[in-house]
């Protein structure tokens, strides 16, 4: 396993993806009905009495091309306009458990955004293409690594540089594999210490050998580069 390197890109008020990682626009919550027509719902046909309409379940799956590991059929899969025909009075409307933001009262989309986990929320910038992403993410004044984003590797979590920083009394650096372990997150102030540390390090990696040389002069590179983006840009960071 490998451990990584990301910027708080949330902090940063140059990020290019702020306002969209910001903009929520779907929740997941334990009881969408109280929120109306916001819920979304599904058209839903068990598994035996689709078997009821089509003795050859199988076969029908096959033409709409619904995956036969389904534990349902969901009506917007069905293809066929005429096996669609035949399953709409069996089915049956359920919640999906997402509510849709737009259009909700402010008091109501609090309620339904305070109802959701942070890992149940779609933002702006989730429902973008990769391709989008990509593209933004190349503009981006926060993408310090190479122009491919705002996160990258440290490195492996056998990585000897922990053990190089703690022998020369570089503390941040020694802590990356408890600090990823714990998800710990780093300020601004601590950007200005890792900018140091890694001045430090760059100055003394050669006193380790060629090796280390040609095993960490990349990393202490992000991680200057890291450093000078959470001290510019006053965001924190975190390793992974």
């Amino acid at each position: 396993m490998g451990i990584s390197i990301a910027i708080c890109e949330t902090e940063a008020p140059s990020a290019k993806c702020r306002e969209l990682r910001a903009d929520i626009i779907r929740v997941l919550v334990p009881e969408p009905e109280r929120f109306g027509d916001a819920a979304e719902r599904d058209r839903v046909v068990s598994l035996e009495d689709a078997r009821k309409a089509f003795p050859d379940l199988e076969a029908f799956m096959a033409r709409n091309r619904i995956n036969p590991e389904s534990d349902a059929i969901y009506m917007d899969k069905v293809k066929k306009a005429e096996d669609a025909a035949t399953l709409e009075p069996m089915a049956e409307t359920v919640f999906t458990g997402w509510v849709v933001l737009e259009g909700l009262s402010g008091d109501d989309r609090k309620a339904a955004v305070d109802a959701s986990r942070p890992e149940n929320r779609v933002t702006g910038w989730d429902s973008l293409g990769f391709d989008e992403m990509n593209a933004m993410c190349a503009e981006c004044p926060l993408s310090w690594d190479k122009g491919r984003g705002c996160m990258g590797a440290f490195g492996p979590d056998n990585s000897k540089l922990p053990e190089i920083a703690a022998k020369h009394g570089c503390g941040l650096i020694a802590s990356v594999p408890e600090s990823a372990a714990s998800g710990k997150r780093f300020t601004p102030e601590d950007g200005a210490v890792l900018a140091q540390e890694v001045e430090k390090l760059t100055a003394v990696l050669p006193d380790e050998g060629k090796l280390m040389v040609r095993r960490y002069a990349g990393p202490l590179e992000r991680l200057g580069a890291v450093a000078d983006i959470s001290v510019r840009e006053g965001c924190g960071f975190y390793f992974f």
